[in-house]
């Protein structure tokens, strides 16, 4: 009876081991680890060091001063979001070198660019709001500014020297994964170029999802909605995205065109929905509302906008791809790889048996 083949789990479990294994993986991983802890814990030092420095914020006349109170979510907010990006980083990174996928590589050096730029905002946006707040009496400790200042001026540093090493470590990996993906779909120069639209478009969504997670985010903390129905709609636009983001992957992987079609519809409506926001953040009316993280919020709606155009023009370059002969490595089994990898090392670790030798009498 042949054993059962390998679940999902243990292909994964060797894909993560494999990463360990070999040399650029190894320490691109290590690398993306190790610019995630160092810039949480200048981050985490910094909210404590602005908490620590406050009066009681309960106080009725700072609870019912509005702008204290969204200036005083400035930190937090900057807080959370890189905590986010860089977990979720660090996650699209391990999928990456298990998938073997130099798109999504290349997306993260992409990306870890625009951590840098937000770091950079960051420092004038926290600026702004310590002075907001001193002029209001908010803080005990006036120093809090020189206190902070260092470590919010050496996350973003530490990120371009990090953008750099990752950068020549891309190169490495592209190089090494050039074999992987040659085995996986073959010599075919059209297939090739059809697989590479195909990672294109699979990493844009996901890049898509963090980005605009990450305007909702600071939407929804900072501003708050104007409105109970305003607040209640944008809270509710994420785990819509979320299905819409998952089928068009899967209608991609399946070739479905009625799900592209659909799919691409609502990203004409996410477009619309982010170019009215930025509209909004620069109204007369509205924009002392988006203050506190008016830079952030633009330069977060101005990359996703970047970001659903480059992915609607993805899209129907997948679609155009459909019916020749992609999907049938696309849907090929990872358990299968993986069989086909065991049985490659196996045939390479038996040695050819030696003949006995003998001894003869004349």
């Amino acid at each position: 009876m042949a054993p059962a083949p390998p679940g999902r789990m243990a292909v994964f479990r060797k894909g993560t081991v494999e990463i360990f294994k070999r040399r650029w993986p190894r320490w691109f991983f290590i690398v993306i680890i190790l610019q995630a802890i160092i810039c949480m814990v200048f981050e985490a030092y910094t909210f404590a060091l602005f908490q620590r420095g406050l009066r009681n914020v309960d106080d009725e006349k700072f609870r019912d001063d509005s702008d204290v109170q969204s200036q005083l979510k400035t930190i937090p907010t900057f807080l959370g979001l890189f905590i986010l990006g860089f977990i979720y980083e660090v996650i699209l990174v391990w999928d990456a070198l298990i998938a073997k996928n130099t798109i999504q590589i290349i997306g993260v050096c992409i990306a870890n660019l625009a951590l840098l730029v937000y770091g950079g905002l960051q420092i004038s946006q926290i600026h702004d709001a310590i002075d907001i707040l001193k002029q209001k009496n908010v803080f005990w400790n006036v120093n809090v500014w020189s206190e902070t200042e260092a470590e919010l001026i050496a996350i973003p540093v530490i990120i371009g020297v990090i953008t750099l090493c990752i950068g020549f470590l891309a190169w490495k990996l592209y190089q090494e994964f050039a074999w992987d993906i040659l085995k996986q779909i073959g010599a075919d120069y059209r297939m090739k170029k059809r697989f590479l639209h195909y990672q294109v478009y699979i990493a844009l969504l996901k890049f898509d999802f963090f980005f605009f997670v990450g305007f909702t985010i600071q939407f929804l903390v900072v501003v708050g909605g104007r409105s109970v129905v305003e607040f209640g709609l944008t809270a509710a636009a994420i785990p819509v995205t979320i299905a819409i983001l998952l089928c068009a992957a899967w209608s991609t992987r399946r070739e479905w065109k009625a799900g592209m079609w659909i799919v691409g519809i609502l990203y004409l409506g996410g477009l619309t929905y982010f170019i009215y926001k930025l509209a909004r953040i620069y109204t007369p009316s509205q924009k002392q509302y988006y203050k506190p993280v008016q830079k952030s919020l633009t330069a977060f709606a101005a990359l996703t906008i970047v970001l659903i155009i480059l992915t609607i023009i993805n899209a129907l370059v997948c679609l155009f791809n459909f019916n020749h002969g992609l999907k049938q490595h696309l849907l090929k089994s990872p358990r299968q790889e993986m069989d086909k990898d065991q049985a490659s090392y196996s045939m390479h670790d038996v040695k050819q048996p030696q003949l006995p030798s003998r001894m003869t009498i004349d």
